[in-house]
């Protein structure tokens, strides 16, 4: 893909329902009781890999054209896989299914693709032996994941590092067990998991940062996906930093474990509008209204890394433009998604001419800084593609991305959303 500088964006978008919370509906319709009816589903990759392990599973799943009808089979309902479950590249899907499998009354085996397969696993190994879980990994700590189905025991776990994933799956993993299951997390995670619990008729319990469960059964609902805040993360940068911009996100989740950027970018100045407040399904949803801006260079560091863990590479992006230096600190997280995020953001930023400083956990970016055209390498992962696509648009010259097709992972429509709004520049 070759992308040009723009003059400007305008228009009004949606983007794909949220990637976390399409794969997370998807499992839980498929071990409630009844038929679930899922609206606004992702078409992101990650979710087609988490409806393909469903069905191995013998979960049956129709799509009617805007709502695909999950039929719940119970907590026990799921079906020995003849063949190993390839979960593709997506960790959400390799990590929660492992909790639920983790349970059942048979064996399973969880791989995916090379990316995914180079991811270490072990955290979520943990928590699950220490309720009688018997797991395999490779020698090198990475899938493909052997589990040996059993029954488990809840226990109390600390988290050593906050992980919506880890979280998610010891409590999946507490559906199966006997007694009562608890995570303390060391920083308050996405809570997609325990709200769609809870919509689901599970009794979760929360006191502080410590989230609590025992096992009882899921009640299928209706649920509609609201749109990936982290998808659009993408577009509300792209129009901050586009001069003479102006778009509309439609029916963004604002859950506020994950629209901590939008807080975050109003605090230095973004001008972005919170419109049309309301609530599905338990997340909180808006309209939000976009205009390019001036901003000021910021430090996000610690407890708000996890909040800004999947935006931190377009965050970059914006960093070049905004005024004063921006830091990112104790992000040593970044390097093992599915790229290393450090390196990949730190090549990518001096092909296109600017300046960064890096150490192990984290980088700062100068601001108002210069872009020029270069190619852009995407190191196999969909962020770091698109981020630098916005990064693209405020480069003098022409920018090829490669391998851009990665951007399907999580966004599908990403190029084709991206021309919609793109009076300036077009694709070469």
């Amino acid at each position: 893909m070759k992308l040009k500088k723009a003059a400007k964006l305008t228009g009004v978008i949606t983007v794909p329902g949220d990637k976390s919370i399409s794969q997370r509906a998807l499992l839980f319709a498929a071990l409630a009781q009844g038929v679930s009816r899922i609206s606004g589903l992702s078409a992101a990759g990650d979710v087609c890999s988490m409806f393909s392990c469903l069905e191995q599973l013998g979960i049956k799943i129709e799509n009617a054209g805007e709502i695909n009808i999950v039929h719940g089979a119970g907590l026990y309902g799921l079906q020995k896989s003849q063949d190993a479950l390839d979960c593709g590249n997506s960790g959400t899907t390799m990590r929660l299914l492992a909790g639920v499998l983790a349970g059942q009354p048979f064996d399973s085996i969880l791989t995916g693709d090379g990316s995914l397969c180079k991811r270490p696993m072990g955290r979520i190994v943990a928590p699950l032996t220490v309720m009688g879980a018997t797991i395999e990994l490779s020698d090198a700590g990475t899938a493909p994941i052997k589990i040996f189905g059993k029954k488990l025991t809840g226990r109390r776990y600390v988290l050593p590092v906050a992980s919506a994933q880890v979280k998610s799956a010891v409590l999946l993993a507490g559906l199966f067990a006997k007694g009562q299951t608890s995570v303390v997390e060391p920083a308050v995670t996405r809570d997609h998991t325990e709200i769609m619990l809870r919509a689901m008729g599970v009794d979760v319990q929360q006191m502080k940062t410590e989230i609590s469960l025992k096992s009882q059964r899921l009640q299928a609902i209706d649920l509609t996906v609201p749109g990936d805040i982290s998808a659009a993360a993408f577009f509300i940068i792209a129009g901050l930093i586009v001069p003479g911009s102006e778009l509309l996100i439609k029916n963004v989740g604002m859950n506020p474990t994950r629209c901590y950027l939008v807080r975050l970018l109003q605090r230095q100045g973004a001008k972005i509008d919170c419109q049309n407040m309301r609530n599905v399904n338990g997340e909180p949803v808006a309209d939000l209204q976009i205009q390019h801006s001036k901003i000021k260079g910021f430090t996000v560091k610690g407890d708000e890394i996890p909040l800004l863990i999947d935006e931190i590479p377009v965050l970059a992006v914006l960093a070049t433009q905004a005024v004063g230096e921006s830091r990112f600190e104790d992000a040593a997280e970044l390097r093992v998604k599915e790229s290393d995020r450090i390196d990949a953001v730190t090549q990518n930023l001096r092909r296109l001419g600017a300046t960064i400083e890096v150490w192990q956990d984290g980088f700062a970016v100068a601001g108002q800084q210069y872009l020029t055209a270069a190619p852009i390498e995407t190191f196999g992962d969909h962020r770091i593609a698109m981020a630098f696509s916005i990064a693209a648009l405020i480069a003098s010259g022409t920018t090829e991305i490669m391998n851009s097709g990665i951007a399907d992972v999580s966004f599908p429509d990403f190029y084709s959303t991206l021309s919609a709004l793109n009076a300036g520049s077009r694709h070469a």
